[in-house]
């Protein structure tokens, strides 16, 4: 597990258990088929990815989700925001490319892919130069760092194809009191 923290307050007096968070949980990368789809409930996931969707208040999807039924059923039960992936072919015209989103006053820039690691940072600030924390996919290689500026960086990996990953993941990002309080990179 990785994980970054930070203050909910600039407030000492404010202790860290006076706000709920909001959990929001991030996928990317699902490649989910329709032949994987098989029933009512089932979303094509590992069942540790399904668990950690059902503690999510929010759920970004940084593209490549392949089957539009998998976003259907994920908005079944959350607020689901969702970016086009190079394998969306269905979903063309229906998903942007980038999105901002807002969670909690915390502003979250969503692209599936954010180009190569070097200039990495640099890039995504200047894609999205007003927001907290940027998520992206594509590599299917986990990212939870920080970027320029206080700009937090999240590439959730891949709960279904880990390629060179060491295993497969989701990423996790909570908010308290209108702030960015962390991110982590979750095994499923």
């Amino acid at each position: 597990m990785i994980r970054a923290d930070g203050p909910i307050s600039d407030d000492p007096s404010v202790p860290a258990w006076f706000t709920e968070p909001v959990r929001i949980v991030v996928l990317s990368d699902t490649h989910v088929r329709d032949a994987r789809l098989d029933g009512l409930h089932d979303l094509g996931l590992p069942a540790a990815a399904v668990a950690q969707l059902a503690t999510a208040d929010v759920v970004l999807h940084c593209g490549d989700v392949v089957e539009p039924e998998l976003l259907r059923r994920l908005r079944a039960t959350n607020p689901v925001h969702a970016v086009l992936g190079n394998n969306d072919a269905a979903l063309h015209g229906v998903l942007p490319e980038r999105l901002v989103v807002e969670a909690d006053d915390v502003r979250i820039g969503m692209v599936h892919d954010a180009g190569p690691t070097k200039g990495r940072a640099a890039r995504v600030r200047r894609w999205f130069p007003d927001c907290d924390v940027v998520v992206f996919g594509h590599s299917h290689m986990p990212v939870n760092e920080a970027g320029l500026d206080g700009q937090w960086l999240l590439n959730p990996g891949s709960p279904t194809q880990r390629r060179r990953a060491p295993a497969h993941t989701v990423g996790v990002i909570e908010t308290r009191d209108g702030t960015f309080w962390s991110a982590e990179i979750v095994e499923v």
